[in-house]
């Protein structure tokens, strides 16, 4: 039932979004307008507000360094076997391999199984995500989308990019224990309540434009479940890097059941609208739509599944 409590709102938003399509009640500007402000205003916020207050430790780094490159294994082997998998969708499916939706799909699965305390887990995933997100996936987007690009343009869009700005400075003051500082002068809570408003809104915008753009077709059933099956069977050797390389961790309950939950749950909502440039028709965009939409029944499956047997 608590798995249902958090999914469906999730659910209710791809839908509100689908039907605001289908009536006219918003048009595709307000729609590409919606998706501008959470890219360019409220994600780095989000970016900025999760490395000012995570905890940098050791394992923090290992954790986030073993699954920046095994994302990046993981896109290397979906752009190799993007044709016979996903056909009209090679340009797609490798991108929509990578990373997983903590913020609105794990993250609060995992709090309502183990408690917010430990948080952190989920949050040190994320951060790998957040780097390939707002890092790799925007470069080989431009890379495609652009012709005859050289290297320092390239590295200055990079550069310049408010997410990757975000990361700079959030790492920064996280180091220089500005949020302490504040919390020691008691003003915290007001840090606090001004990023929770501006934050609040991300998750609906973003399910909202997904099922803005959501119209499943037969012809995509094929590439979906083919391509679900590679992203269940690439996130599980993850997981088993995970044991093989954290063996200590994954003995603590707590942290082997965060491993299980978060490889489970949906690519990164931003993927879709990142990858948007790629698609050539509203066909492109409702698979993406459909695939997100498969990985959140999975991730209640599994969610069910841990709470029965593992928790």
């Amino acid at each position: 039932m608590k798995a249902i409590e958090i999914l469906f709102p999730v659910f209710f938003m791809m839908f509100l979004g689908w039907l605001s399509h289908r009536r006219g009640w918003v048009t595709a500007e307000q729609n590409e307008g919606a998706k501008s402000l959470v890219f360019n205003i409220l994600f780095p916020l989000l970016v900025f507000h999760v490395l000012v207050k995570a905890e940098l430790s050791t394992n923090f780094i290992y954790e986030i360094l073993f699954l920046d490159v095994a994302w990046i294994l993981v896109y290397l082997i979906g752009k190799s076997i993007a044709n016979p998998i996903s056909g009209r969708y090679a340009r797609l499916a490798p991108f929509l391999l990578m990373t997983c939706e903590g913020g609105s799909v794990a993250l609060p699965l995992y709090i309502a199984l183990v408690g917010a305390k430990h948080a952190v887990n989920i949050i040190t995933f994320d951060v790998a995500g957040i780097l390939i997100n707002f890092g790799l996936v925007p470069a080989l987007i431009m890379r495609q989308t652009s012709r005859d690009v050289s290297f320092l343009p390239l590295a200055k869009r990079i550069i310049s990019a408010p997410f990757i700005i975000a990361v700079v400075v959030g790492i920064v003051v996280n180091l220089l224990g500005l949020y302490q500082w504040l919390a020691e002068n008691g003003l915290n809570n007001i840090y606090d309540g001004t990023m929770d408003m501006a934050m609040s809104p991300i998750a609906s915008i973003i399910l909202f434009t997904l099922g803005y753009g959501f119209h499943l077709r037969t012809g995509q059933l094929k590439p979906l479940l083919t391509l679900t099956l590679v992203r269940l069977m690439l996130c599980g050797t993850i997981v088993v890097g995970f044991l093989l390389l954290f063996p200590g961790l994954m003995k603590v309950k707590i942290f082997f059941v965060g491993v299980l939950l978060y490889f489970a749950c949906p690519t990164g909502f931003p993927v879709p609208l990142q990858i948007e440039s790629l698609c050539n028709d509203e066909d492109d965009k409702s698979f993406m739509s459909a695939f997100i939409s498969i990985f959140i029944l999975v991730a209640m499956i599994v969610y069910t599944l841990i709470t029965l047997f593992l928790v």
